[in-house]
């Protein structure tokens, strides 16, 4: 293990200094899933951990290590908002002064929530990565510790402990699903894992359309994506980090990539039916699950890294999801422009259950008939085979469709 930048000895140290400080968060059962995939899974909730993600574990390690000159000079950090919150909290706790950087358009309960637990916030940026830069740079001026959110030895030596407990809780677990951004994480549950059970299977799981590591593993090296856009900025991240990678390269077990849509599921069925909060990027491990229901050995640890999620966000996403699951139909209907005639078609949809949302009439399209007038329905239906049968009712009765 020599040529590992993380010893199994370091994670253990890392264990007792964060004794008292980050909580040993929750192992639950899921039935829905394990009745999915065939075999046991676990849910980690580190959504349920202090501040509300992994993100603590690091970044007090990393802090509580500087020197009282350094400390005296304060940090600096950038992050979407989990990273955010993490150093804030421990810079708090260890009676350090930090200013963190986040993007614009970071979340605004994480943004209140970084600003609660006593850092100086800087909106800048478009991306965490611009954040980023210009944190490096603050630091360079000011004297301030830079905390990295993901690629340091102190940062991914913290997130090792996450594996340490997994395999405490789960000994039985034969894969570990993980959520990647940076790949701090990803690479410490490896780095915990690996040296006690070689068997384990540690994967991670990256939203497409920021999808960094995949490319990077088949380069040999880290390689910058030129754009990426997701809905889970927790793992919005364009490029691997060095270290992250010399570990998740040498030891994991792969990334998987899961779609936008199977996101929105996977944050739909954490609320719906493992009573969960969870942001997309902490659900990404159960989009995995749902998207490649036979690609994993049970027992599994899906790792849910975190909670915070934004509520406008989470009302598009679960619109989003509903959709994606069935649950939302939209429907033009063609009718004769008369009295009664929308009485009629809300008739066939109350017959076969569906519920009705939202209807608006199209009367200025030229290719309709004098007398003729389309109606938009949105539709909360049950699922795939009731948006079916819907639709072939209202064929039944005559009504011309589309969707």
């Amino acid at each position: 293990m020599d040529h590992w930048p993380i010893t199994l000895d370091d994670v253990r140290g890392a264990q007792k200094m964060l004794a008292g400080v980050a909580r040993v968060t929750p192992m639950e059962s899921s039935r829905h899933l394990a009745a999915l995939i065939g075999a046991p899974v676990h849910l980690k909730c580190e959504n349920l951990q202090r501040t509300g993600s992994f993100k603590l574990r690091g970044a007090y390690l990393r802090i509580a290590g500087l020197t009282p000159v350094q400390r005296a000079g304060g940090v600096v950090a950038a992050s979407a908002g989990n990273h955010a919150q993490g150093v804030a909290l421990a810079a708090s706790l260890l009676g350090v002064h930090s200013t963190v950087f986040m993007p614009r358009a970071a979340p605004l309960p994480k943004v209140a929530a970084t600003r609660d637990y006593g850092a100086e916030v800087r909106l800048h940026g478009a991306t965490v990565d611009e954040a980023l830069a210009a944190a490096q740079r603050f630091a360079e001026t000011s004297g301030a510790v830079f905390i990295h959110p993901f690629d340091h030895v102190d940062v991914v030596t913290g997130q090792a402990t996450v594996g340490l407990e997994i395999l405490e809780q789960c000994p039985e677990v034969r894969t570990i699903l993980v959520g990647v951004g940076g790949g701090g994480l990803l690479a410490g549950i490896a780095a915990a894992v690996k040296p006690l059970r070689p068997d384990v299977r540690v994967v991670g799981v990256q939203a497409a359309g920021a999808a960094a590591y995949p490319p990077s593993l088949a380069a040999g090296r880290p390689v910058t994506l030129p754009s990426f856009q997701t809905m889970a900025d927790g793992i919005m991240v364009g490029r691997p980090g060095d270290i992250p990678f010399e570990l998740v390269n040498q030891l994991a077990d792969g990334v998987r990539t899961v779609t936008e849509e199977s996101l929105s599921r996977a944050l739909l069925l954490a609320l719906e039916r493992l009573k969960l909060v969870v942001e997309p990027a902490g659900a990404s491990p159960i989009a995995a699950l749902l998207e490649h229901p036979g690609a994993f050995e049970g027992p599994v640890v899906a790792v849910l890294s975190g909670g915070n999620i934004d509520p406008q966000l989470m009302q598009r996403v679960l619109r989003h999801g509903l959709a994606a699951a069935g649950r939302y139909l939209s429907l033009r209907v063609r009718l004769t422009d008369r009295p009664g005639a929308l009485a009629n078609l809300l008739g066939v949809l109350t017959a076969v259950d569906a519920n009705v949302l939202d209807v608006a009439h199209v009367r200025t399209d030229p290719a309709l008939g004098l007398l003729e007038v389309e109606v938009d329905l949105h539709l909360e239906t049950k699922g795939p085979e009731h948006c079916l049968a819907v639709v072939g009712e209202l064929g039944d009765a005559g009504y011309v469709v589309s969707r």
